[in-house]
C-alpha cells in the first residue's frame, strides 16, 4: 500500500500547485473581462461576450490542447507543458468568474447608486463601500461552486503528459493491474473538495451581513 500512496502523495502537490495557480490568476482576471462585458463601448462588450462564448463553449480538455500545440504548430514556439496547463485552465476558469461577478453586480439595485450618489458619493465610493460588499457575499455560493469544480479538472492536465494525481493514479493502476490506486485517487479528490467547501462555509458566515 506505501508503494501506492507515496507516488500519489508526491502527484497530490502537483495537482494543489496547479489549483492554486489557477486560483491565483483567474480571480482576478475574471474583473477586466467583466467590466468588458459590461462595457457601454458595444465593440468591445460585443468582443468579450464573443470570447466569452467561445471558452465557455468549448470544451477544457480541448482548450488545453490548443494553447499548448498551437503555438508549436503555427509558430514554431514550444513551451513548457504545465505553463500552458496553467495559461489555459485560467483564462477558461476567469470566463466563468467574469460571468458570476457580471451577475453580481447587475443584481445590485440601480436605487442604491441613486441613493449613495444623493448622499455626495463618488462613483468609485459607491462601488468599493456599497456594491462590491453585497456583491461579494452574493457571488461567494457561485464561486464555491467552480472552484469545487476546478479541483476535479486539474485532472485534466494530464492530457499533456504532466504527472498530476489522476494521471499518476492511472499509471500506477496499470502497473499493479488494480484499480486500487483510482479508488485511493478519488478519496484525495473528494478530501480536496470537501476543505475547499468546509473553507467557503467558514467564508460564507463570516460575510453574513445584510440579512
Amino acid at each position: 500500500m506505501t508503494k501506492i500512496i507515496l507516488p500519489m502523495l508526491g502527484a497530490s502537490v502537483v495537482s494543489i500547485e496547479v489549483f492554486f495557480l489557477t486560483l491565483l490568476f483567474s480571480v482576478p482576471l475574471g474583473f477586466p473581462l467583466a467590466a468588458g462585458r459590461m462595457s457601454h463601448f458595444k465593440p468591445l462588450s460585443y468582443l468579450v461576450n464573443a470570447f466569452l462564448l467561445v471558452i465557455r463553449g468549448t470544451p477544457l480538455i480541448l482548450q488545453l490542447i490548443a494553447v499548448y500545440f498551437f503555438p508549436a504548430y503555427l509558430f514554431k514556439l514550444s513551451y513548457d507543458r504545465f505553463v500552458a496547463a496553467i495559461i489555459a485552465l485560467s483564462v477558461n476558469y476567469a470566463c466563468y468568474f467574469a460571468e458570476i461577478y457580471r451577475g453580481g453586480i447587475q443584481s445590485i439595485a440601480k436605487g442604491q447608486y441613486e441613493a449613495a450618489k444623493v448622499l455626495g458619493y463618488t462613483k468609485m465610493q459607491t462601488f468599493f463601500r456599497i456594491v462590491l460588499p453585497q456583491v461579494v457575499k452574493r457571488i461567494v455560493p457561485a464561486m464555491g461552486n467552480e472552484v469545487i469544480t476546478l479541483v476535479k479538472d486539474t485532472a485534466l492536465v494530464s492530457v499533456l503528459g504532466i504527472a498530476e494525481l489522476f494521471r499518476t493514479a492511472q499509471t500506477t493502476s496499470s502497473r499493479l493491474f488494480s484499480t486500487t490506486p483510482i479508488l485511493i485517487a478519488g478519496v484525495f479528490y473528494f478530501i480536496m473538495n470537501w476543505v475547499v467547501s468546509a473553507g467557503f462555509i467558514v467564508i460564507e458566515k463570516k460575510l453574513d451581513y445584510y440579512k
